[in-house]
């Protein structure tokens, strides 16, 4: 989610520089090349069920054709502000899936790490419209037009897909490693891409593109499309989906970062006490409960000898 942040920071010369759909259909091809050998199936991989295909084709449909039709569109009719709003809702919604879907139980402290990554991000995406420029006012006046709910709306669909990305792929780190899980879903987000991708290429001057945009795009496709895809399903063949998705508190936290380092831009006091709040999230979602201190002790053949924080459920 870190790396996912700051390449979301870094890709808006790309977005800039290239049409939506032309810059996704590059992505998914740079990952497709960059590992085609994650597509062997292992020996020890069970065939494939028509559960497991159609899995697959939501995981690539949901996390990454439409994730990105309805965030880059929903942030075009209304405001950033609005959006980072009902992006803090990312958690909550992973943990209502998991809860629904996975039958996973959602404890406390889980609820409350939930609670601390949407009121961190909240307060990061407000504290934003505390240094707008007039001009920015201005324009974000202008948004609050008929297209804003619209906007509003596309930006909770992104949330609800990311959340579905988060779920389905706990279901699928059942069944396929998650290499193979990356280079799969890869596949299917370049051939979503390929019909409109392909006419916006037919249609490019591919000679306007500075040298540097290009080694920035190599950067974005082998970041998104099998660095971060391989990290997080990985991760989630080792935790439930719903503590995964509190990680999601740190995309934008390191988008901010990286904005702060790289961009140049101001970071207030209030953007410092939605990290503080946001990282207690994490740290409460991460913390050993006594159940894990007990098995952990259990396997390595002694008694209890860690004791939990106070409180720990």
């Amino acid at each position: 989610m870190s790396l996912v942040g700051s390449y979301v920071a870094l890709s808006k010369p790309l977005v800039a520089a290239l049409p939506v759909f032309l810059l996704g259909w590059l992505r998914f091809g740079i990952g497709a090349l960059a590992m085609p050998h994650w597509l062997r199936k292992p020996p020890d991989e069970p065939p494939f069920t028509a559960q497991t295909r159609g899995l697959l084709f939501l995981e690539s449909f949901l996390g990454n054709f439409m994730f990105t039709i309805c965030m880059l569109y929903g942030v075009s009719m209304t405001s950033a502000v609005s959006a980072g709003v009902i992006m803090a809702s990312i958690p909550a919604a992973v943990a209502l899936m998991s809860w629904a879907f996975l039958r996973e139980h959602i404890g406390a402290r889980i609820w409350a790490a939930v609670a601390c990554a949407a009121l961190g991000i909240g307060l990061l995406a407000l504290s934003k419209q505390e240094h707008l420029a007039p001009a920015t006012q201005g324009l974000q006046a202008h948004l609050t037009d008929s297209k804003a709910w619209l906007g509003n709306l596309l930006i909770v669909g992104a949330v609800l897909c990311e959340a579905a990305y988060a779920v389905i792929g706990k279901k699928l780190t059942g069944a396929l490693g998650p290499k193979r899980i990356t280079s799969l879903i890869n596949l299917w987000g370049f051939a979503l891409m390929t019909p409109i991708g392909l006419y916006q290429a037919l249609h490019f001057d591919f000679g306007a593109v500075h040298a540097g945009i290009w080694l920035l795009l190599v950067f974005y496709a082998l970041a998104a499309s099998v660095c971060t895809v391989w990290l997080w399903m990985t991760g989630l063949n080792g935790v439930p989906a719903a503590l995964g998705g509190v990680f999601t508190v740190m995309l934008p936290i390191s988008a901010a970062l990286v904005g702060v380092l790289v961009l140049g831009e101001s970071l207030s006091r209030v953007q410092l006490l939605a990290f503080a709040i946001a990282l207690v999230g994490v740290v409460l979602a991460t913390l050993p409960t006594r159940q894990q201190i007990k098995a952990a002790n259990a396997a390595k053949g002694r008694p209890e000898q860690v004791q939990p924080p106070r409180g720990a459920a």
